[in-house]
């Protein structure tokens, strides 16, 4: 590779990586130092709760080549994701309607950024020949964020969001590590300035500070990550927010720069952008294994979609058919739903 122009090639690759839908690309090298630090005082605070993997996998987090050896420089991209109409603030103040993270909505995003990043890899491989590389997509011990702000994406702000100044913050990230020595970007600046709405909005209070997210009181991960019972006193804060919670990225000042994805993966699937808490309370498995096919929302399961859809009917106004639909599962063969159920019955009584 002594006759390669890396310059050149860098330059190729964010063409190449725009004609495949990612809205920007940036290259970093592995330095994650100050990430590093950061990850271990989260981890001694607790704040990953349930979220063991976190800790796991020694150093590889935050050192790039012990995870993928040879590894020199990251390519970092970046993908829109927001729907045209969102409907976002319309739902939440809907509390028969069920809020879904945007993100949530169509389909699962990995296989999307994971197909794409392996073809911009061929294409580097059909100029420089072979190559060492490996594509991640939020599917292995990888500081995404961290290494997206190294490669110019944007900024962590306060929330822990990536914003970026011309784009918000509604984006995935993917990642191809790769032994090429391309030359690098700047790391982005912040620009949060004195701004706290994500901080104070937050319906949990889940932010201990600036940059500082406490996960056990996050509605994404007491929603999608928990795997256990939903602390109660969390429970009436979650309003009708089901799986996941977009409050701190609707809020950010930034986000009116978003622009809308042109991705048909990403449109919503089965209406889910505006559906009845009551309407997928009653899915059968069966009805929640097949509209939730290829969806991220298949990883919590069933009996967590109940779990959560329970304690949104709690919080929702009463219904003779809520009333109903609830007493119904209340002799669920999961534990977990009946205790949810109960609680919501509660609520009602």
């Amino acid at each position: 590779m002594t006759d390669i122009d890396f310059h050149k090639l860098a330059d190729d690759i964010k063409t190449w990586g725009r004609e495949l839908g990612f809205q920007q690309v940036g290259i970093s090298d592995i330095d994650l130092s100050e990430a590093e630090a950061h990850l271990q005082t989260w981890l001694q605070n607790n704040y990953h709760g349930e979220m063991e993997y976190m800790q796991r996998h020694g150093s590889k987090r935050s050192h790039p080549a012990e995870l993928v050896p040879g590894t020199m420089r990251i390519i970092s991209v970046r993908m829109d994701y927001l729907p045209a109409d969102t409907q976002a603030v319309k739902v939440l103040q809907n509390s028969s309607k069920a809020y879904l993270s945007r993100y949530a909505l169509g389909r699962d995003y990995h296989k999307v950024l994971r197909q794409r990043l392996q073809k911009l890899a061929e294409q580097i491989q059909a100029v420089c020949g072979e190559f060492g590389y490996r594509a991640f997509v939020d599917s292995a011990p990888v500081l995404e964020r961290a290494i997206a702000e190294k490669a110019g994406l944007g900024w962590i702000a306060k929330n822990t969001m990536l914003i970026n100044k011309n784009a918000g913050s509604w984006f995935f990230l993917g990642e191809l590590f790769t032994d090429l020595p391309l030359p690098t970007e700047d790391k982005a600046e912040a620009h949060c300035g004195s701004c706290r709405a994500c901080l104070d909005i937050c319906p949990t209070n889940a932010f201990a500070g600036p940059g500082e997210l406490d996960a056990r009181k996050c509605i994404s991960y007491l929603t999608i990550e928990l795997k256990t019972s939903i602390p109660e006193d969390l429970r009436p804060l979650m309003g009708n927010r089901v799986f996941g919670c977009d409050d701190c990225q609707l809020c950010c000042p930034w986000n009116k720069f978003a622009q809308s994805s042109q991705e048909d993966d990403f449109k919503p699937r089965h209406e889910l952008d505006n559906a009845e808490l009551l309407e997928l309370f009653l899915w059968t498995e069966g009805e929640f294994l097949e509209k939730t096919a290829g969806s991220p929302i298949r990883r919590i399961g069933y009996e967590r979609w109940l779990r959560n859809l329970a304690v949104g009917l709690g919080n929702a106004e009463s219904t003779p058919e809520i009333m109903e639909a609830l007493n119904q599962r209340s002799t669920h063969p999961s534990k977990l739903v009946q205790e949810h159920v109960a609680w919501a019955l509660a609520q009602h009584a």
